[in-house]
């Protein structure tokens, strides 16, 4: 049987992925942020999973403001890193699971989420950070990466957004249909996004380490309650942008109730944007 053994949260900076590529993740401006992620690295070698879901946004590569998805499922066999502007990052194809894919996006709409699914898709640095973050992947480090992925899309970026509630209440269902999944597999959610910063507007540049800090000691002690902030609240309190803390429930959810963090870092700023990272298991 399927079981998820591991959720882990970072954020999802696109320049991240840009220092990653470049190889400039020593310099002293990047190395605070970059020493931080080597245990968490180190913690996902050896979870060793065989799926990985990555719940992130598209921030306009695959979803446009024309047709914007609350929620959606690849069950593609293969997902490639799409151009942003500056070109596809220089890292391996990432290899899907269809039949988990399917079974997911089934078991989900079962449990009334009425989610999009994707049977091609790009993905942007909403999905490819994180999973460099987490397993490496510059170019010429990893020839194939070691495991298989479903990205779900979450929407962050037309209103409506999706409550906190909801998007806690998704990551319910997931596990719910994890565990219904016939076949033996470690699987590992990944929440991406945040922390605090907002990026245009007259607080551009905003960040709030105290919120963030609470945020990251509320997800332990108690998830609930960051269920019951709205989105304006986010947005006041962690910049426009901090909404996507929203995405980080999806992967709380997925967890029982008493969790225990097993690595959290923390760094201000990478580029304009308050940086988290959190590795937990179940209690």
């Amino acid at each position: 049987m399927a079981q998820i053994v591991a959720a882990v949260t970072t954020s999802h900076v696109p320049s991240i992925g840009m220092a990653i590529d470049t190889g400039i993740t020593q310099d002293p401006y990047w190395k605070p942020l970059f020493d931080g992620y080597l245990p968490a690295k180190e913690f996902v070698k050896q979870l060793a999973p065989d799926i990985t879901i990555v719940v992130y946004n598209d921030h306009g590569l695959e979803v446009f403001l024309d047709r914007v998805p609350t929620f959606g499922v690849g069950a593609a066999a293969e997902y490639r890193s799409g151009d942003e502007g500056w070109g596809p990052r220089p890292i391996p194809p990432f290899k899907g699971d269809p039949d988990f894919s399917w079974h997911l996006i089934e078991h989900l709409v079962a449990q009334e989420f009425d989610v999009t699914m994707f049977q091609e898709l790009s993905v942007d640095h909403g999905f490819t950070v994180p999973m460099s973050v987490f397993f490496g992947g510059a170019a010429g480090e990893v020839d194939e990466w070691p495991t298989r992925v479903v990205p779900i899309t979450v929407n962050t970026i037309q209103f409506p957004l999706p409550l906190a509630a909801r998007c806690f209440k998704l990551g319910q269902a997931i596990r719910r249909a994890v565990d219904a999944y016939p076949k033996d597999a470690r699987v590992m959610i990944v929440g991406t996004g945040g922390m605090s910063h907002q990026l245009q507007g007259e607080r551009a540049g905003f960040m709030q380490p105290e919120f963030d800090r609470q945020f990251l000691k509320k997800m332990v002690d108690d998830p609930i309650a960051l269920t019951r902030i709205s989105n304006g609240v986010y947005m006041k309190e962690a910049g426009h942008e901090g909404a996507e803390l929203i995405m980080w429930l999806v992967a709380r959810g997925a967890m029982n109730m008493q969790v225990r963090e097993v690595y959290q870092h923390y760094h201000v700023s990478a580029s304009l944007t308050a940086a988290g990272l959190a590795c937990y298991v179940d209690a």
